[in-house]
């Protein structure tokens, strides 16, 4: 199993954690015992700071809410973002357009060589996200995403794992096991899996109040999944006990019209549940021991340098 951590190369994470030094880097995989990082790349790829020796994997884009473009739905479209200009800000004048922003991220992510890429698997307008009261089910989610990986999924290499995120969003949750199951058998790429994002899985249960009962809730959802579960090749490990503040932002706006968050809103909303905290209780062994994945990510949202080496080495002495 490689251990290993999220870091992109957004200006936030180049300066404010590396500072720009290659040595930074360096010093955070000795220090904390890890093997590599799962990259972002978010901006042009500079070799010195993130070497290809240590890019293990690296996470696609995401666009939270795609479908409607997807499908042409421009009533839909209009509603939430207002005018034509700010739809071809967000995707490009046409679907062709779209797509070929797509494929030029996987040829990014391909010249990296990694070990594997990640590709989320979800559908939310922001419309939505307070009542949770969506316009598109799971299985449309899951049969649109088949569509489009299928259309862009080229100029991945064949020895390259193509691993499927779930969030709490329409789409991969894992709470519909043969949902999953079309999925990978939809793709038509050789070598398909999942990436358990154990924060959001828990994101799908507003009732737990501890790490134990999340560590029991994850491991009764994956033992759901039957042999399927052996798919799950990598885990993004965090912890996200946001209590009752998704069923308290339900309650308070369930009678508002629905209008589209902003920007900052949308943020703000999902950081107040992807909190991205380390397991701290020893119960989280059982879990990795369960799952026994090829890839485990300590995926953290990191406030500064100190704050970042903090939350790894508290979840590695969970799961020492």
């Amino acid at each position: 199993m490689l251990e290993l951590v999220n870091l992109s190369n957004a200006s936030f994470d180049v300066e404010n954690l590396l500072q720009g030094s290659r040595e930074r880097l360096d010093r955070i995989l000795c220090d904390c015992g890890l093997d590599g990082i799962e990259f972002m790349n978010c901006a042009p790829w500079d070799r010195r700071i993130f070497p290809e020796l240590y890019i293990k994997g690296v996470h696609l884009r995401f666009w939270p809410n795609w479908l409607d473009f997807w499908r042409g739905e421009r009533q839909a479209l209009f509603a939430e973002y207002g005018n034509k200009q700010k739809i071809v800000a967000a995707y490009g004048a046409t679907r062709g357009e779209w797509l070929e922003t797509w494929r030029e991220n996987i040829r990014q992510a391909a010249a990296c060589n990694p070990h594997y890429v990640v590709f989320h698997v979800a559908n939310a307008r922001t419309s939505e996200m307070y009542i949770r009261r969506f316009a598109y089910t799971d299985r449309e989610v899951i049969l649109a995403t088949i569509e489009l990986v299928n259309e862009i999924i080229g100029d991945l290499p064949d020895n390259c794992w193509l691993l499927f995120e779930n969030l709490w969003w329409p789409g991969l949750t894992f709470l519909e096991p043969k949902l999953a199951e079309t999925l990978l058998e939809g793709i038509r790429h050789k070598k398909t899996g999942f990436m358990l994002d154990t924060g959001h899985l828990m994101n799908t249960n507003y009732g737990l109040r501890s790490e134990e009962e999340a560590v029991r809730y994850i491991l009764s959802v994956t033992d759901k999944m039957g042999s399927l579960r052996r798919r799950i090749l990598g885990l993004h490990l965090h912890c996200s006990l946001p209590g009752s503040f998704a069923p308290h932002m339900r309650a308070v706006h369930m009678q508002d019209v629905p209008r589209p968050l902003s920007w900052q809103e949308s943020m703000d909303y999902v950081m107040q549940i992807d909190r991205h905290q380390p397991f701290r209780t020893p119960d989280v062994r059982h879990l990795v021991q369960a799952l026994h994945p090829q890839y485990l990510v300590h995926e953290f949202i990191q406030d500064s340098w100190e704050d970042w080496i903090s939350k790894i080495n508290i979840q590695r002495c969970a799961l020492s």
